[in-house]
């Protein structure tokens, strides 16, 4: 018990870190590195909960997708931060109104463990009475696919359309941009891809 009340502390104490580095970080290779150990160590929280599936998750999709391809995108643009820091005071009252949301969302949740503590019953998902010998995995499949089904297929929906907006976005046609048409390469004939010339004897270079 008191190796797991350590693990605890040490993983919390990694995440809370990491996230401050994330977002006090002046180069934003380092912002993203610290994000990707925020995102190991939450993963070790959820092992510790016996969440192994959500565990794999967060380490498969967020930190091998998600935060490695924002490092190269971030690697191969050319910032000026020198104009990005010009603008930071303009932003600063909305991030500052986001921040004081955030902690007002915080300090609801965490005052409600004190003044309603039937809470906590409200939030228990109702998979561990179908019985304690299936695992997590089996348990977050028969809720997501049972109780929240349609909500599900809704989100994937949603996907599905912001994946096809960002395509049509990047497949625009834009004047003045080369861009590769197949169907005219295909349809294109040979005489209009090579010209024969006859030279001349002794008319070459």
């Amino acid at each position: 018990m008191i190796v797991q009340a350590l693990a605890f502390y040490l993983f919390a104490g990694i995440v809370l870190a990491s996230g401050v580095m994330v977002i006090s970080s002046k180069n934003p290779v380092h912002s993203v590195l610290f994000l990707i150990l925020a995102f190991f160590n939450a993963a070790g929280l959820f092992v510790l909960l016996g969440a192994e599936f959500l565990a794999m998750l967060l380490v498969v999709v967020y930190v091998g997708a998600v935060a490695v391809l924002f490092l190269f995108v971030v690697m191969m643009l050319d910032i000026n931060f020198v104009e990005l820091r010009q603008g930071f005071l303009q932003y600063l009252p909305i991030g500052g109104l986001v921040g004081l949301i955030l902690l007002i969302e915080v300090l609801a949740i965490v005052g409600a463990w004190h003044f309603a503590p039937e809470a906590a019953k409200a939030i228990q998902v109702a998979a561990p009475a179908v019985g304690s010998e299936i695992t997590n995995t089996q348990a977050l499949g028969l809720v997501l696919y049972t109780d929240y089904v349609y909500v599900f297929q809704a989100a994937g929906l949603i996907l599905l359309v912001a994946m096809v907006g960002a395509i049509v976005l990047t497949h625009r046609r834009r004047p003045g941009v080369l861009s590769q048409r197949v169907p005219d390469q295909i349809a294109r004939r040979a005489e209009e891809s090579a010209k024969t010339v006859k030279v001349p004897t002794g008319g070459g270079i």
